[in-house]
């Protein structure tokens, strides 16, 4: 049996592992993210967290999409991860841990858990693609894993599982594809997103480093200030801050409520046929 975490992320959830004593010796890692994380059969979740030991800094994460792929980073799954290091003893409210996108440090206080994130890259701005048949402008930024990002004017009312799993496979993203996120301007200091996730395969009701993204674009073309509020599908809001450049940003943070759902055992016949 596994002992596990379930936590979310202002609505992102995550099954949590510490294997930090290397015990976990599921031989197929990506079938067994699969399994355990299909909603009604298993625990069910976005994403799986695997926390390991780092000889540099308090931890060492693998991150994984819920269809088992690795990816390199996920902002609401960070937050989890640092909250759980913190509960759990690994590290203090002060903290830093490995990840593929390098090094992040975070802060605990209570329920709230602020992220910073390494500089974005691949920033390309107004970007006209041919979706259903006619251009749709779209800017493309990575923080940490690409994100589209496309600009609507009533984000309740567009088909974001439709139009986001177009882009999400679009030619002109791959062989890796990307994120869709779907941005409505508010003011200066609130935008509305929405994600369809790579990996997930589905909207989700959250996605950190999307709403990042959404908030670095928006601030590109010169429609909101740093700090912006981001009110993603679950109703949460995720706070961004951010230092704009010449050549782009800098000193980007990620804040958010995490929630301690559960912690329990997962039985070998979960994952094994």
């Amino acid at each position: 049996m596994i002992d596990f975490f379930k936590m979310s992320g202002s609505g992102n959830d995550f099954i949590l592992i510490d294997n930090r004593d290397k015990t976990l010796s599921v031989v197929i890692l990506p079938d067994f993210v699969r399994t355990v994380c299909e909603r009604k059969v298993s625990v069910g979740a976005d994403g799986l967290i695997i926390i390991e030991n780092s000889e540099v800094v308090d931890f060492r994460w693998r991150f994984f999409n819920a269809d088992g792929s690795e990816a390199a980073m996920c902002g609401n799954g960070g937050r989890c991860a640092a909250r759980f290091a913190f509960v759990k003893g690994i590290a203090g409210e002060n903290l830093s841990f490995e990840t593929q996108a390098g090094i992040i440090d975070a802060e605990v206080k209570g329920d709230i858990v602020k992220l910073k994130l390494p500089n974005p890259h691949s920033l390309r701005a107004n970007l006209s693609i041919p979706v259903d048949g006619r251009p749709f402008e779209i800017s493309h930024i990575n923080t940490g894993v690409p994100h589209a990002v496309h600009f609507v004017n009533d984000i309740y009312q567009f088909d974001v599982f439709r139009v986001g799993r177009i882009i999400r496979y679009h030619e002109h993203f791959q062989p890796e594809g990307t994120n869709a996120n779907f941005v409505e301007i508010i003011d200066k200091q609130m935008v509305r997103a929405r994600t369809y996730e790579r990996g997930v395969e589905d909207e989700t009701l959250a996605c950190g480093t999307g709403a990042v993204a959404s908030a670095l674009i928006s601030s590109w073309k010169g429609l909101i200030e740093s700090p912006v509020n981001v009110r993603v599908r679950s109703g949460e809001t995720l706070r961004i801050y951010f230092k704009k450049t010449d050549h782009g940003f800098e000193d980007i943070y990620l804040e958010g409520k995490t929630k301690l759902v559960y912690e329990g055992r997962i039985w070998d016949e979960a994952y094994k046929t």
